[in-house]
């Protein structure tokens, strides 16, 4: 017997046709979140930097019966402690319609087969302080909040000004 959850689900590389499905989806987590105004990136930025010569992420697009379904974007990052590569998801996106489904379980172990198969060892992802019912998801996974770091940032004209001033000045 086939499994209703697993029943026609696709996993599959994005490609460049997939910009502005990925676009999309993007803002839906933004306003699912409740930070639509935070999202300021546009499809071209996702081309550029996606797509281009020198690919900033990669993402898995998830389809039910060739429909969109749900987005794991994510990129490679290494860490000097254990000495290895990993695996860092910046965005996951189910479709309302599609959850339930093990949709985002199924993204994320992808991202991680692919990871390991390159020599990885794990997988980092911040998820948004207010998002419960994604915490008891990564819970549920084994994926456990970090209790030694938090997530530090610095962006827009702060940032400029930060990469912009003199190696010389005084430190602050």
């Amino acid at each position: 017997m086939i499994n209703p959850a697993s029943k026609d689900i696709r996993i599959r590389p994005g490609t460049v046709e997939d910009i502005e499905t990925i676009h999309a989806a993007i803002l839906r987590l933004g306003a699912h979140i409740g930070a639509p105004e935070e999202i300021t990136s546009t499809a071209d930025d996702l081309r550029t930097y996606g797509f281009g010569e020198n690919p900033a992420f990669s993402t898995l697009i998830a389809e039910v019966g060739g429909e969109f379904a749900g987005l794991c974007l994510h990129f490679p990052i290494f860490s000097t402690w254990m000495g290895r590569p990993g695996v860092y998801v910046q965005d996951l996106y189910v479709e309302d319609r599609f959850r339930g489904r093990r949709i985002g379980e199924r993204l994320l172990r992808r991202a991680a087969r692919e990871c390991r198969e390159d020599g990885g060892v794990y997988l980092r992802l911040s998820v948004d302080t207010d998002n419960e019912t994604a915490k008891a998801f990564y819970e549920r996974l084994g994926i456990a909040w970090s209790s030694y770091e938090q997530v530090q940032k610095i962006a827009g004209d702060a940032f400029f000004a930060f990469a912009d001033a003199p190696d010389d000045e005084e430190p602050r």
